[in-house]
């Protein structure tokens, strides 16, 4: 028979293997950009991904703001089937200058809206895919502050900005990552490309590629998450039952 400390030593290590695996689900919950990141100053194609998170209710609509204070010329959706797509435009305070124009607004607000017989079902996710451009080169994040609505009223924003040093907020905002583009990096439409290129989205196609492969690579990270946490719980269970074969040997022998 185990005796109480060894049964503890278990129980304590089988706690804290189920608080690991809880701790990890969360993580994956979010509504994120996908890929993570993206060149200063070229275009690229995200998706925006968004997880059903209730148990009983069912996504019915994504509220997506852009900011202003890195205006984007160039704002696309892709059509998606079963839902309504509302793009809103904001009036710039200065002018933003691409290829060598002026533009006085940008686009401030996307939505998509269900129709009727869609939603997001529990345990679901839906991708809704934007391209952008010109991304700026004056920063290294965009943040998108979303609104995710439920068919029971439950509305939930993901508004909040994550701060170096401290955790990540609860319910934390889109971020897409800019990166500064390689010297001699022609993937991609910068500012100072033809003006042709932001009229007729040249330069589109190669920011779809480069959107593929960030989602592959943001997977594979996803799947070493997994793995680093499936495999510390593999490790407590193990260390556990450690422990009890020890006490039963050394019980053993005391008898």
């Amino acid at each position: 028979m185990r005796s109480l400390p060894a049964r503890r030593t278990a129980a304590v290590a089988l706690t804290a293997a189920a608080s690991v695996v809880l701790l990890a689900g969360p993580a994956f919950a979010h509504v994120t950009v996908n890929p993570g990141n993206a060149p200063q100053g070229g275009y690229t194609a995200v998706d925006f991904r968004v997880p059903n998170e209730n148990d009983t209710a069912s996504t019915v609509k994504l509220e997506v703001n852009l900011p202003l204070d890195h205006p984007l010329a160039s704002v696309r959706t892709l059509p998606m089937p079963g839902w309504t797509t509302t793009v809103e435009k904001a009036k710039l305070d200065k002018p933003l200058k691409v290829h060598g124009n002026d533009v006085n607004e940008a686009v401030s607000k996307i939505t998509w809206t269900a129709d009727a017989g869609t939603k997001i079902a529990p345990g679901q996710f839906q991708e809704f895919r934007v391209s952008l451009g010109p991304l700026p080169t004056d920063t290294d994040k965009l943040i998108f502050k979303a609104l995710q609505s439920y068919d029971n009223g439950d509305v939930v924003r993901w508004i909040d900005e994550a701060k170096d040093g401290q955790p990540e907020p609860a319910k934390p905002a889109p971020v897409l990552a800019l990166d500064k583009a390689a010297a001699g990096d022609d993937h991609g439409v910068t500012a100072t490309s033809s003006p042709s290129a932001a009229a007729d989205g040249h330069g589109h196609g190669d920011a779809t590629n480069q959107a593929a492969a960030g989602s592959s690579t943001k997977s594979s990270d996803s799947t070493a998450r997994v793995l680093a946490v499936v495999g510390i719980v593999v490790g407590l269970v193990g260390a556990a039952f450690g422990v009890l074969g020890l006490r039963r040997k050394n019980g053993g022998s005391a008898s």
